[in-house]
């Protein structure tokens, strides 16, 4: 059938300007997320599942995870219910793994294992890992044979290195093909719609899966459909083995600007990608980490409001008491000196303000150097380079305070006096810039997390250190 031109709405009788189309605008205020949010919990805790499903479909998938994050532990199993199928299988695998731990003690075997199932292998291994070792062992189990074989290679890697983050292959290309059968190639292997992102930078191999070069494909796309993958592919690769830290991938992933870090096992075979989404989370995670380590708390892997109260307890409960014995050696170098004391109890209305001076010039320190570490701008070698800077740091923060404190101290009370608080100044701020800046090169040099030896714990050396400092210079110069 033909339309005439009256008939074509997009053809006007000459001379009469053609109609602009119209745009409705809605006005009116829509609502806000978190007052959707707050409908949901409304009708959960009025038992109203009807409505509080209506109202979850409504959600998308990172809306639905914000949501768990912000939700009490007892009710995101009764949340997961409610949503739709394939909501909740995105959902799953973008939380936290030890929030699927959590979510899989509330919810029956079949919805667990077809959950644990639309997991990518990655994802597997590391929620096996939270898993107590008869769960993991039955979950393992429910896989079919390719997937359970996928999941074991992962968890054959050491924890924590990239081997355990990386997503699988989805395609491979050869370096004689030429673009129209690599665009071919890449049709028919038939990517899941979820997926196509992380094929974004594609690897390039020879013979049994060697890597030869990587090549993205939006220069495929735009590439004269003739032309080989060699002549297109970037053959000077970044590749790391499977057994690399997670984190150091990662950085090589972010400061290189890269789609996809191939990596590899010793043969140069490509084992798997990491993507550069995933390379943001894991320095999210490390960041995270390292922060609440730095504060003296054990990190909690998971969005503190989904966190049960007894795990926000273990978190800290520890580190306050070692944090404790650890103030034991304030107390007994007090008790050492308490004559000194008796004698001048002036001395004692400084306490405070040295052992906190101490205390911040040492977290200070630390802090710089944990973080440069992180950052690979130092390493254990340059101990001497890192100690000769906080040294001078030291001397410079200690002159300037122990100047200012000369000066009150003398002023108030007296010039003797003085001398030993600005003496005391000077020696304690560069005691702590060196004990701060030593302690995470030490750890690392042993194999542990700087930020292990977080702020409170050098605060406390740090204090004792400093009183003893402090009584020696008083006794040396006030002859007591």
């Amino acid at each position: 059938m033909t339309m005439s031109s009256g008939d074509d709405p997009t053809v006007q009788p000459a001379g009469e300007p053609a109609e602009q189309p119209t745009v409705s605008l809605h006005t009116g205020a829509l609502p806000s997320l978190d007052s959707q949010e707050l409908g949901v919990r409304e009708a959960l805790r009025k038992g109203d599942w009807s409505r509080a499903g209506a109202l979850l479909r409504e959600f998308s998938a990172p809306h639905v995870e914000r949501f768990l994050d912000r939700t009490d532990p007892k009710d995101v199993p009764v949340v997961f219910r409610l949503l739709d199928k394939d909501v909740a299988v995105d959902v799953f695998a973008a939380i936290e793994p030890r929030q699927q731990r959590d979510l899989i003690e509330g919810l029956q075997d079949d919805d667990v294992q077809e959950l644990f199932g639309q997991l990518q292998a990655s994802g597997q291994a590391r929620l096996l890992d939270e898993m107590p070792a008869e769960v993991a062992q039955q979950l393992l189990a429910s896989l079919p044979g390719s997937q359970r074989d996928s999941a074991g290679t992962v968890l054959g890697y050491p924890a924590g290195s990239v081997g355990r983050r990386m997503r699988p292959v989805l395609i491979e290309l050869r370096s004689e093909w030429t673009v129209a059968e690599a665009l071919d190639a890449i049709r028919e292997a038939d990517i899941p719609e979820r997926r196509q992102r992380f094929i974004a930078r594609l690897p390039v191999v020879a013979h049994a899966h060697q890597l030869q070069g990587m090549i993205e494909l939006s220069r495929l796309v735009t590439a004269d459909q003739g032309a080989t993958i060699e002549s297109l592919m970037d053959a000077d690769v970044l590749a790391v083995l499977a057994t690399e830290d997670d984190e150091t991938a990662a950085r090589l992933c972010a400061e290189h600007d890269l789609l996809a870090l191939p990596v590899t096992d010793e043969t140069h075979r490509i084992v798997g990608l990491l993507t550069v989404d995933q390379a943001f989370d894991i320095l999210e995670e490390e960041e995270s980490e390292d922060s609440q380590r730095a504060g003296g708390s054990t990190p909690l892997a998971q969005p503190y409001l989904s966190t049960p109260v007894k795990r926000l307890f273990r978190a800290r409960i520890v580190w306050l008491l070692v944090l404790a014995i650890g103030a034991i050696l304030t107390v007994q170098v007090l008790e050492v000196f308490e004559e000194t004391l008796e004698t001048m109890v002036v001395l004692s209305l400084f306490v405070p303000l040295l052992i906190g001076t101490g205390g911040n010039t040492g977290n200070q320190a630390a802090t710089t150097v944990t973080r440069a570490l992180a950052l690979g701008d130092v390493r254990p070698r340059d101990v001497v380079r890192v100690l000769r800077r906080e040294l001078l740091v030291g001397l410079s923060l200690g002159a300037t305070l122990g100047s200012l404190g000369l000066l009150v101290a003398g002023l108030v009370y007296s010039w003797s006096l003085g001398a030993v608080i600005g003496s005391t100044l000077l020696a304690v701020c560069t005691l702590a810039a060196s004990v701060g800046s030593l302690m995470p090169l030490l750890a690392k040099k042993i194999g542990v997390d700087p930020a292990v030896f977080s702020n409170p714990f050098i605060s406390t050396v740090v204090d004792a250190l400093g009183l003893i400092v402090y009584f020696l210079i008083a006794r040396l110069i006030l002859g007591i």
